[in-house]
């Protein structure tokens, strides 16, 4: 199998576009401004819960740069949100690279765009089983597919996307992008690549540790079963 070997990158990248689906929205008022004003030109991709967030801080502008992901993709959301970003434009945008003349052939036949930053938390599995009424069916329908695989495929390409997990480094972001016109250092994609692995990672296992502990017996009981 042929393996994508790259020679060539930017040390620094301009945020042009940026995908964002968050279960923590929490500094989103403060970094999505910060965002515009160091990028004025900068779109933003999103899903449920947060596109609605998002036109609520962008306010009367929203329409000029706010699309929703299922507009984006041609496809709506699965009934309750279960596939919304798991689509070949989206994963196009993620992994492509800048000097590969292949991919750019293939974001202009699709009409898609090379995201150069995702911001996604997942959805809070350790605090839905940490409550002690919590059901398996809780813990199972909080079991994130679609954040992790954004979250996974930004942080393995580093070399242009920047993979941010963690509100707390919003104001990092940003402060980088209003001293650097606009654009964000290898160094700083890179540290939020191995921060992104990790938290995939910690997820991961809190997943496999919490199925270790039931019953596959109880956890039968707890459904009806045709």
């Amino acid at each position: 199998m042929a393996v994508n070997i790259v020679s060539k990158i930017d040390g620094n990248v301009t945020v042009r576009n940026v995908l964002l689906s968050v279960s923590d929205k929490s500094g989103l008022e403060t970094f999505v401004p910060a965002l515009v004003k160091a990028s004025p030109d900068i779109q933003f991709y999103s899903t449920g819960g947060t596109y609605a967030r998002l036109a609520e801080i962008l306010g009367p502008g929203a329409r000029d740069r706010l699309t929703a992901v299922s507009d984006y993709t041609g496809q709506p959301e699965m009934q309750g949100g279960l596939v919304k970003t798991l689509d070949f434009k989206i994963y196009l945008g993620l992994l492509s690279e800048t000097y590969n003349d292949a991919h750019r052939a293939d974001l202009g036949r699709t009409g898609a765009v090379a995201i150069d930053m995702v911001v996604v938390n997942l959805y809070p599995f350790s605090a839905t089983i940490a409550r002690a009424e919590a059901t398996p069916e809780e813990a199972r329908s909080n079991i994130d597919i679609g954040g992790p695989c954004m979250v996974r495929a930004s942080a393995k390409n580093f070399i242009r996307v920047a993979s941010v997990v963690d509100p707390a480094d919003y104001s990092r972001i940003t402060d980088e992008l209003a001293g650097n016109d606009g654009r964000l250092s290898l160094q700083t994609r890179f540290d939020l690549a191995g921060k992104a692995f990790r938290h995939t990672a910690d997820y991961d296992a809190a997943i496999a540790g919490y199925l270790a502990g039931l019953d596959a017996e109880k956890v039968k009981g707890t459904y009806e079963v045709a």
